[in-house]
């Protein structure tokens, strides 16, 4: 028997980056503005204005948690509402619609693509493009490969739309591409999220402003591989579970103006419900002890949020240097959706000690609940 394993992690950070407490100055302003539409009179946009920002800022994920948040867009650097990309607010209350949106989504994705594969570079038997923040065909994965000439060693597959847990399809598709062909050594998982594109201001919601507090652009490619002198996460145990009667608790659907979540109160319940038969199961898949990888391993939990991350700590009676890596992800870039696990495993793999456990949570629409039992090897 033979384990894969992930390398070669590369990210590339977005065009902007902007501190948590201008970004959510932002929203205050974009809301109000988006608000201002319906023909209130200046007394009325004062008094939303501040009702908003209260809201926010008792709802919203403060500056303490994340520092900063890249962006793609320009539009989050100013006020001047007609000249936004998207954030039109002058014209609408929403902003662009979502094909003016997909447009700029492909073309940047296209781009990430071109410096993830210049000229001359060595092709992978498999390459997955894991996105749920925009869908465009042929997609920038199928585009390089076609201008690469790889159309006859380059099978792309997608994988779309599962939110933030992504990271684990992909990876079970690549162990499987792998193993279904002895000739076959290496796929490659290249993640785009472009979160920024699905913000709607005229959503004045608690939950609509939660996320709007959290989530980021990210942008990151590894490589599933047979074997490797490198440095890398073997992996041990790979697991995915649907919890019973939890359909409505979390959803990512389409609209006209981009992509809207919802998350209902009841996600945490139903994460401290379910969450240790289900790490009993991935324990015994790996074949160890639930109590010692409790005891010894790193958590590189999905950074949901801070809350989110600290109901798991307090559930499983984690210390901070085991979740560590998570709350500093979350703080340095935000919440990147599928992104935020690789780039998480990127920190790990540059700082842990050799034989390190990894134990791995993400949680997504179904509710849905993936994750992976990994040991850090570092290379010769």
């Amino acid at each position: 028997m033979y384990f894969m394993r992930l390398a070669d992690f590369q990210f590339i950070r977005p065009t902007f980056e902007t501190s948590q407490a201008e970004t959510l100055n932002w929203m205050v302003d974009a809301h109000t503005q988006s608000e201002s539409l319906k023909g209130l009179n200046e007394n009325e946009i004062s008094l939303f204005r501040q009702a908003l920002k209260e809201r926010l800022l008792h709802v919203g994920c403060k500056p303490d948690r994340i520092e900063k948040r890249g962006h793609i867009l320009a539009d989050y650097l100013h006020r001047d509402w007609h000249k936004m990309e998207i954030y039109r607010l002058n014209e609408s209350p929403t902003g662009k619609d979502l094909s003016v949106r997909t447009k700029v989504f492909e073309d940047y994705v296209d781009r990430i693509f071109e410096q993830y594969y210049p000229e001359k570079s060595s092709h992978p038997d498999d390459l997955i493009h894991v996105s749920c923040t925009g869908y465009v065909s042929p997609s920038g994965a199928q585009k390089v490969a076609s201008k690469r000439g790889w159309g006859h060693k380059t099978t792309v597959t997608h994988a779309y739309h599962m939110g933030c847990y992504g990271a684990f399809p992909a990876i079970r598709m690549a162990m499987g591409f792998l193993n279904s062909s002895t000739d076959k050594e290496r796929t490659d998982i290249v993640h785009t999220e472009i979160c920024s594109l699905h913000t709607n201001p005229s959503m004045h919601q608690l939950d609509q402003l939660v996320s709007q507090s959290l989530f980021a652009d990210g942008f990151i490619k590894y490589t599933v591989v047979k074997k490797t002198n490198r440095t890398h996460f073997k992996v041990l145990a790979l697991s995915e579970e649907i919890i019973p009667d939890s359909i409505k608790s979390m959803t990512w659907n389409v609209a006209s103006w981009g992509n809207q979540m919802y998350l209902s109160k009841e996600v945490p319940v139903l994460i401290a419900r379910h969450l240790r038969s289900y790490l009993e199961r991935l324990s015994d898949k790996a074949e160890l002890e639930l109590d010692d990888i409790l005891e010894k391993a790193i958590f590189a939990i999905h950074p949901g949020g801070p809350k989110i991350l600290l109901h798991i700590q307090d559930l499983l009676k984690l210390t901070d240097l085991q979740m560590a890596y998570s709350f500093k992800i979350l703080k340095e870039y935000g919440n990147m959706s599928s992104a935020t696990l690789p780039h998480i495993w990127e920190a790990i793999s540059q700082e842990a000690p050799d034989k390190t456990l990894v134990v791995s949570l993400a949680f997504g629409p179904g509710l849905s609940i993936s994750g992976s039992i990994m040991e850090k090897i570092c290379g010769i």
